[in-house]
């Protein structure tokens, strides 16, 4: 496996049986996704430790034959989707369709995060260039002020104008 290999690219499956191979199998060739196959929990966990991925598919009965050592499982995965299913009853068409459509929903939230976050933090820029525009004005205005003072506020309230109409322009 290639160590460049980014966590969104990367998943791991957890299964001893040799249907969950053919899945994997499907998982490349269909989504071009690099997939790590181990045994059971404990290759599990060393796998997890090492890296990050995308998703952690875990066999039914491998998460079903031990509950808590399936929690911790999935608490060692981190931000990887977490996919319990029985390989011997799910076909490779219907879990890469599932997959897919998880890694889908993800980076939709991912984005929908990204741009909350970009019009919070836009907000907050706005409210303190205002404010800032705003004293400036008012210092220039009560007058008074030495000429240097008076020509750093100018420049003080130039800058903040800028600032406050780049923000103001909407972003493609």
């Amino acid at each position: 496996m290639n160590e460049k290999t980014s966590a969104v690219e990367r998943v791991l499956v957890v299964s001893a049986l040799s249907g969950a191979e053919n899945c994997a199998a499907a998982i490349m060739q269909q989504m071009g996704l690099d997939v790590e196959m181990v045994p059971g929990r404990r290759e599990a966990l060393e796998a997890l430790r090492a890296g990050s991925y995308a998703a952690v598919i875990v066999d039914d009965s491998l998460a079903e034959g031990d509950p808590r050592g399936a929690e911790v499982l999935w608490k060692m995965a981190g931000l990887a989707i977490p996919m319990q299913v029985n390989f011997a009853l799910t076909g490779s068409a219907r879990l890469v369709r599932d997959l897919r459509a998880a890694l889908a929903r993800r980076e939709q939230e991912q984005g929908a995060a990204h741009r909350a976050a970009l019009r919070a933090l836009e907000s907050e820029l706005r409210n303190t260039i205002s404010g800032l525009l705003l004293h400036t004005q008012l210092a220039l205005r009560e007058g008074g002020p030495s000429p240097q003072l008076e020509q750093r506020l100018r420049l003080m309230a130039e800058l903040a104008g800028n600032l406050k109409q780049r923000l103001d322009v909407p972003q493609a």
